[in-house]
């Protein structure tokens, strides 16, 4: 049976769009542990996060306190992921990385949110691939793929079918790191998956995408270790 960690965008929780892309993808993991795939979903903070931790830098809470905030959030979006799945989900989210890999022991689908602050739930899905020998970690993120600039404000760029960890790490060295500001696959969490060489494909988070990924067809862009 293949193991799949699943990073799913925090956009999917958007206090704008009740319902929006969570009902079909919730139907989605359904149907992929139905047919036999194991499965950690790791929850983004998305909406909830960014609300607490732009509100707690006004009133000058610390960049430590605000990512604690932030993982906080990401583990009430697991609590939804958990009351969406019913009786296919184990009741309860894991705090750690021990927690996970007894949980997955129990055959039901696994969901997380965060777990130490200063760790983005990338990195986090990341260890939790590499704690369970995961076939594959499929980031699910806002956009399709790894562009060679940000698609949102610069209208050339273009998508890559395949990245390298280096050249990767490369693109994002000057990425901003405070909370709340983490983007496709953080520094840590490129780290983790060159040490272990994690299969790694970035996806749009849609039904579709996800499930193109976890089945091994082409889709979003690849990450290559070498």
């Amino acid at each position: 049976m293949s193991t799949t960690v699943i990073k799913i965008s925090g956009s999917v929780f958007d206090w704008n769009v009740i319902g929006g892309s969570l009902p079909p993808l919730l139907d989605l993991f359904k149907r992929l542990h139905n047919e036999g795939h194991k499965l950690i979903l790791v929850a983004g903070g998305g909406e909830t996060a960014r609300k607490y931790i732009e509100l707690g830098r006004k009133i000058g809470i610390d960049e430590a306190t605000l990512d604690d905030i932030g993982l906080k959030a990401a583990r009430l979006n697991a609590e939804l992921l958990v009351g969406g799945l019913r009786d296919f989900a184990f009741p309860s989210v894991p705090e750690t990385l021990d927690g996970v890999a007894e949980a997955v022991t129990g055959g039901k689908i696994v969901a997380v949110g965060g777990f130490h602050p200063g760790h983005s739930t990338n990195a986090v899905a990341a260890l939790i691939a590499e704690k369970v020998h995961a076939n594959l970690f499929v980031n699910a993120t806002d956009v399709d793929g790894v562009y060679t600039s940000d698609p949102k404000k610069d209208v050339g760029a273009k998508k890559l079918e395949s990245v390298s960890v280096s050249e990767l790490k490369r693109m994002l060295e000057h990425e901003e790191m405070r909370a709340g500001t983490y983007e496709l696959l953080d520094l840590v969490a490129l780290k983790i998956v060159e040490r272990s060489d994690i299969k790694t494909v970035v996806v749009k988070c849609d039904p579709n995408s996800v499930q193109r990924a976890v089945l091994g067809r082409p889709v979003g862009t690849t990450i290559t270790v070498n």
